[in-house]
């Protein structure tokens, strides 16, 4: 593993830690403005402390491993109230959990890729309008509507999508090794090898159909029927042109074995069958 995933993993950690306010606060935590007061002063606290630690890239790395950690540990708070936002909560844990261990994984499997943008959190401006709607949605149906945001049968639904996603995303990363990169490879490299073995045996792009269900599943889990239609449709668009674009790619590479493939395994994504090849 390369020291920036050891380093992510600390501040990941460190941040996470604001599980412990509630039981170091003590009544302070339940007193009026006191969660405020106790998520700020930790955040100023943690933030500090980095800053003692690192500079210039180490630090760029810690603050952003340290704020997710943040979200997932505000998260599970959420998650253990009786609050209306107690499935918000489980989605803070998804959605921190999963761009921490994007860069955490990239860290263990391919350190020679691992960047900043390892972490997923500048995908594209689309992904963060995405995201941002998910939140209105919920928030705005909460307020009017809050009954729908109490169907924990159905948000059930929605986080056994997420753990299968995320699950299948990372058995992908971890089947495929150095071969699995965030960007599309326009040069093959003397390590690259066809992987078909795994999840790989199961679906030939693994990782795409893990996010896929992942992605709707976050908006099943909030009882989001807006965003549920939308992620699916913009997801399905989204992997259907990264697919082809990919696969393309790996004909180059390896040809007669890749097309053999190709016809062996399906793609995993609900009609979606990859580049199409004119023999």
């Amino acid at each position: 593993m390369a020291g920036e995933g050891r380093l992510s993993l600390f501040a990941f950690l460190l941040g996470g830690s604001v599980v412990l306010l509630p039981p170091l606060a003590g009544a302070a935590w339940t007193a009026e403005g006191g969660r405020a007061l106790a998520l700020a002063l930790h955040v100023a606290a943690v933030n500090g402390f980095l800053l003692l630690l690192y500079r210039a890239q180490l630090y760029q790395i810690a603050v952003r491993a340290c704020w997710l950690g943040f979200a997932f540990g505000c998260g599970l708070l959420l998650s253990f109230t009786q609050s209306a936002w107690k499935h918000f909560g489980w989605y803070m844990c998804s959605l921190s959990f999963f761009h921490y261990s994007e860069y955490f994984m990239t860290a263990v499997n391919n350190p020679k890729s691992l960047t900043l943008d390892s972490f997923l959190l500048n995908h594209s401006l689309e992904y963060k309008l995405a995201a941002v709607s998910s939140w209105m949605e919920f928030t705005i149906e909460k307020i009017i509507y809050p009954e729908m945001k109490q169907l924990t049968w159905l948000s059930v639904i929605g986080l056994l999508m997420v753990i299968f996603g995320e699950s299948l995303r990372k058995a992908a990363m971890l089947t495929a090794g150095s071969n699995f990169n965030h960007i599309i490879q326009n040069e093959k490299s003397e390590s690259h090898t066809l992987v078909k073995s795994g999840v790989y045996a199961w679906f030939r792009h693994p990782s795409y159909v893990g996010w896929f269900y992942w992605s709707i599943g976050t908006q099943i889990l909030l009882c989001n029927p807006v965003c549920v239609v939308g992620y699916t449709l913009a997801s399905w668009r989204f992997f259907r042109e990264r697919i082809e674009e990919e696969e393309f790619t790996l004909i180059l590479f390896f040809g007669e074995q890749y097309l053999d493939y190709k016809k062996k395994v399906p793609s995993g994504l609900p009609f979606i069958s990859g580049a199409k090849v004119e023999l």
